[in-house]
């Protein structure tokens, strides 16, 4: 089985997010660790990039913060192989399509498989131009995490009928939280999912408190923690490795 989809077997997936660089290189392998000591059952990592258009003020900052502290797409290699010498949880790699562009298709999934990445996720990568970096995934061993937002019922049958590991599932969720409203077109977009293939759904974007994602995992498989992370080292600095490893530890309770 691949070992993102083993992620989630037999019980609710915490994704624990960090951009990879801030505060400090140094810092966010730290970082990175407390997700794990937390109980993340996988790494999400970020490429900072400086246009970073599918994400909030938060980690936007946190972008910049890194990108002005010298962190490159070869760092990030260093980086990963640092925490793999530390923790085997899984670890999926999120970056824009320009950045794995201008390195190269071969040379940046060679560069994965080497450092030991299991997946990426590229949020502006359509689903129609998925093929001209699948084939190199595939002989490097990394998978392609898809992303299914509302849409027809055909264009979700075609993502989740080819999709590996896991699935994004984007919700709709507004600075107020879950609401009713948009639990129900969650919902209705995951059912949709599910006619389609066996994989595990992660929910993605606007899950901030343990609450949210009790009331996420209820309908889906997993949940995608950020913004909320990224706060505490916006927040507490070269400090917040404790802070981060005690909210995706509650996060991990709520979803039992």
């Amino acid at each position: 089985m691949n070992k993102l989809t083993e992620a989630f077997r037999n019980k609710k997936a915490v994704i624990g997010f960090m951009t990879a660089g801030d505060p400090t290189f140094e810092q966010s392998i730290t970082n990175i660790l407390a997700l794990a000591e937390g109980g993340a059952d996988i790494l999400e990592i970020g490429i900072p990039f400086s246009d970073p258009i599918a994400e909030g003020p938060v980690i936007q900052k946190a972008n910049i913060r890194a990108l002005g502290n010298g962190m490159t797409t070869d760092r990030i290699f260093e980086l990963i192989k640092r925490v793999r010498e530390k923790v085997s949880t899984p670890i999926c790699l999120i970056t824009y399509l320009n950045p794995v562009f201008k390195y190269g298709y071969e040379r940046f999934f060679a560069d994965c498989e080497a450092a030991g990445v299991d997946g990426i996720f590229v949020p502006d990568m359509p689903f129609e131009e998925r093929p001209e970096a699948l084939d190199y995934a595939k002989a490097h061993g990394i998978t392609i995490i898809p992303l299914i937002a509302p849409a027809e019922e055909e264009r979700i049958k075609a993502i989740a009928e080819s999709a590996e590991g896991y699935i994004y599932v984007a919700s709709a969720m507004s600075e107020a939280g879950l609401t009713d409203h948009s639990r129900d077109e969650l919902k209705a977009v995951i059912d949709s999912v599910r006619k389609y293939t066996d994989l595990p759904t992660a929910v993605w974007f606007g899950i901030h408190t343990a609450k949210e994602a009790k009331r996420v995992s209820e309908i889906a498989d997993g949940v995608i923690v950020e913004s909320s992370v990224v706060d505490l080292v916006t927040r507490h600095g070269d400090k917040a490795a404790p802070y981060i490893a005690e909210l995706i530890e509650s996060m991990k309770i709520a979803v039992g």
